[in-house]
C-alpha cells in the first residue's frame, strides 16, 4: 500500500499538469482539451443582405456582413471647412510610400488608400545588430497591414489613390505631427484620413472625415481592419508557445482570441455587434489595434482574405447629409505590450498582454515587479527580489508543510521497518501505518495545502515573466544579456537542475520504491525543458528552489531532524519489490 500523502501529491501534480495543458491550449487560441467551456461555436462571417456592398479585402474584397442600422458620429454642418480638403475633384498624385518618423517610431504609409504598411520602433532593437524592431510589414516574408475605407457604394476604399500632405518628421521641440491622406470625390463622397502622432507615443490618432459632395444623402459604412498572414513568429520555441493571431474586445464578452485555424474552419467565436471596444492582432510582446470611439455602433468581423491571409476589423454605418461632413475619431495602436501604456490608450487594451486564466493574480504580481524594478533598476535582480517577497509572504504557510515533511522524515525508518515486516499483508500494513501516524501525531496530508495554495501564484508569475516585453533584451549579469532568450551557455539550467535534485534529496523517501524513483525522475525530466526556456524564467525558478532549500534546511534543523540527502537506490533488489 503506497503512502497516502505521496499518492495525493502525485494526483495534485497530475491534475495541475492537465489544467496547465488545457490553459496552454486556450492561450494559443485552441479549444480546451479536458475542460471545454461548453459554449457553441459561432460562425464569424455572416451573409450580406441583398444589394449590400462588402468590405474590400487586402486585395480587392473584404468581409460581407449584416449592417447595424444606426451610428453616432460627430457631424459638421454643410459648408464647414475640413482641414486638408477641397471642394473640387483633384487628380491623385503618383503612388508612393510615405515614411513618417517620430522620436519612437517610423511608420510607412502607402498613398494607395493611405494604409499603414510598415511600423518600426526606433528604441526597440529587432536583432543583435541593433536595427529597429519591425512589427507591421509588407514584404516577401511578412504581410501585416492596417487598412480603412468606406463601403456601401462606389466610395473611397483602401485601394483608392490619395494625396498626401504634411511633414514627414516630428520637428524638434514639437509634441505633435499631423499628416493627411485625401481621396478624390468618388460616388459623391470624399474621404480624408488625418493621422496625428504624439511624441513618445505608439498610438496614432486616425480621424476619418467623410464629406458628402453630392446633392443626396449617403449612407456609407466605415471599415477599419488589420490584415496579417498566419505564419508563426520566427524562432518560436517548441517547448513553450505564445498566442499569435486576431483578438476582439467588447465590454460584454471582454477579451477574446481567435485562432487562425478556427477562421479556416468557420468556427471563430466573437461578439459581432457592440458600441465600444477594439480589434487587434496579437503576438509575443507586441500588438496592433484599431479602436473606434465609444458609442459608435459597429460590427466586428474576422475572416480569411486569401490563402494564409486573415483580417480582423470593425464596420460602422454612417449617415451623411448633402454637403455635410462626418468625423470619426479612431485610434491605431502599433507597439509593445507595455501595461501602463496600453491602459492609457483604451479600456481593456492592456488585455492584449494575455495572462490567461490567472490574470487576477498576474496583474498585481507584474505591478509589484515593476515597482521593484523602479528601485533596483535591473530586471534580473527584480525577479529575484519578487520571489523573495513571495516566499516571505508564504513563509508560515510553507513552514507548516516543511514541518509535516520533517516529522514524516523522522518516522520514516519506523515506517520502512514496518513495511518490511508486513510486506505480505497489505491490509495489516495499512493499519500499522495509520497507528504510527496517530502515535507520532503526524498528518500525512499536512504538506499538501501549502503546495496547493502556492501553485496558482507561481504559475501566474511564470506568465508574467513570459509575457512582459520588458524582459526582451534586458541584461542581468555577465553572460546573461537578454532575459527573454535562453542562457547561451546553459549555466542557469544546470544550476536549476542541481537545486531541484538537492531539494528532492532533502525530502522524505517515499516508502514505495517505485515512488522513490519517480520522485527523482520527475525533477530531471522537468529540468530538460528549462534548457530552452528564457533565462528570466530559469532565474525565477532557481531563486525559488534556493529559498525553499534554505527554509527546509532551517526547519529540519530546528525540529531536530538533521538535514541529510536521501539518495535513491536503483539496485535489482529495489527494482523487483
Amino acid at each position: 500500500m503506497t503512502d497516502i500523502r505521496r499518492t495525493i501529491l502525485w494526483v495534485i501534480f497530475g491534475f495541475s499538469l492537465v489544467m496547465l495543458w488545457d490553459q496552454w491550449q486556450v492561450y494559443n487560441g485552441k479549444p480546451a482539451t479536458f475542460f471545454p467551456s461548453g459554449k457553441p461555436a459561432a460562425t464569424a462571417t455572416a451573409v450580406a443582405p441583398t444589394g449590400a456592398s462588402s468590405v474590400p479585402s487586402a486585395a480587392s474584397g473584404g468581409m460581407a456582413g449584416a449592417v447595424p442600422q444606426t451610428a453616432k458620429a460627430s457631424v459638421t454642418q454643410p459648408g464647414a471647412v475640413v482641414p486638408g480638403s477641397t471642394t473640387a475633384t483633384e487628380p491623385a498624385a503618383p503612388r508612393e510610400q510615405v515614411v513618417v518618423s517620430t522620436d519612437v517610431m517610423r511608420v510607412t504609409f502607402d498613398t494607395e488608400g493611405g494604409s499603414v504598411v510598415r511600423t518600426e520602433f526606433l528604441k526597440i532593437a529587432g536583432d543583435k545588430a541593433g536595427h529597429p524592431f519591425v512589427l507591421m510589414d509588407q514584404s516577401a516574408d511578412r504581410v501585416y497591414l492596417a487598412q480603412s475605407g468606406l463601403v456601401g457604394g462606389d466610395f473611397p476604399t483602401h485601394k483608392t489613390p490619395m494625396n498626401f500632405s504634411g511633414d514627414r518628421a516630428l520637428r524638434e521641440g514639437a509634441n505633435e505631427l499631423v499628416v493627411n491622406f485625401e481621396s478624390p470625390a468618388q460616388g459623391g463622397v470624399k474621404l480624408v484620413k488625418t493621422y496625428t502622432f504624439r511624441r513618445g507615443a505608439y498610438d496614432i490618432g486616425a480621424r476619418h472625415t467623410v464629406i458628402n459632395t453630392g446633392a443626396a444623402p449617403v449612407n456609407p459604412r466605415l471599415y477599419v481592419q488589420l490584415v496579417r498572414d498566419g505564419n508563426k513568429l520566427p524562432g518560436e520555441s517548441s517547448f513553450y508557445s505564445t498566442f499569435t493571431g486576431p483578438a476582439v474586445y467588447t465590454p460584454e464578452k471582454k477579451f477574446h482570441k481567435v485562432d487562425f485555424s478556427d477562421i479556416d474552419k468557420g468556427k471563430a467565436e466573437i461578439d459581432k455587434v457592440s458600441t465600444s471596444g477594439y480589434v487587434a492582432m496579437v503576438q509575443h510582446y507586441f500588438a496592433s489595434a484599431w479602436i473606434l470611439p465609444d458609442g459608435l455602433e459597429r460590427e466586428n468581423f474576422v475572416r480569411k482574405v486569401d490563402n494564409n491571409l486573415y483580417a480582423v476589423g470593425m464596420l460602422a454605418p454612417l449617415a451623411v447629409a448633402p454637403g455635410a461632413t462626418v468625423n470619426v475619431d479612431a485610434k491605431l495602436y502599433s507597439g509593445p505590450e507595455e501595461e501602463k501604456r496600453l491602459e492609457q490608450v483604451a479600456t481593456g487594451l492592456d488585455l492584449v498582454k494575455d495572462y490567461g486564466w490567472l490574470t487576477i493574480l498576474a496583474k498585481p504580481l507584474y505591478w509589484l515587479l515593476s515597482q521593484l524594478h523602479s528601485f533596483i533598476g535591473n530586471w534580473g535582480w527584480s525577479i529575484m527580489a519578487l520571489v523573495l517577497l513571495i516566499k516571505i509572504a508564504f513563509y508560515w504557510l510553507q513552514a507548516k508543510g516543511y514541518e509535516s515533511m520533517a516529522k514524516m522524515k523522522a518516522i520514516n525508518p519506523k515506517v520502512m521497518a514496518m513495511r518490511e515486516r508486513f510486506k505480505d499483508n497489505p491490509q495489516q500494513m495499512q493499519q500499522e501505518m495509520m497507528r504510527i501516524y496517530k502515535e507520532e501525531k503526524v498528518n500525512p496530508l499536512g504538506g499538501c495545502l501549502p503546495i496547493i495554495v502556492q501553485i496558482p501564484v507561481f504559475i501566474a508569475l511564470y506568465w508574467v515573466l513570459l509575457s512582459s516585453v520588458e524582459m526582451r533584451n534586458a541584461p542581468w549579469i555577465g553572460w546573461i544579456r537578454d532575459l527573454s532568450a535562453p542562457d547561451p551557455y546553459f549555466i542557469l539550467p544546470v544550476v536549476m537542475t542541481l537545486t531541484s535534485m538537492v531539494q528532492t534529496a532533502l525530502n522524505p523517501v517515499p516508502p514505495d520504491p517505485m515512488q522513490a524513483k519517480m520522485m527523482w525522475f520527475m525533477p530531471l525530466a522537468f529540468s530538460v525543458m528549462f534548457f530552452f526556456f528564457p533565462a528570466g524564467l530559469v532565474l525565477y525558478w532557481i531563486t525559488n528552489n534556493v529559498l525553499s532549500i534554505a527554509q527546509q534546511w532551517l526547519i529540519n534543523t530546528r525540529m531536530g531532524v538533521p538535514p541529510q540527502f536521501n539518495l535513491p537506490k536503483f539496485g535489482k533488489a529495489e527494482a523487483t519489490k
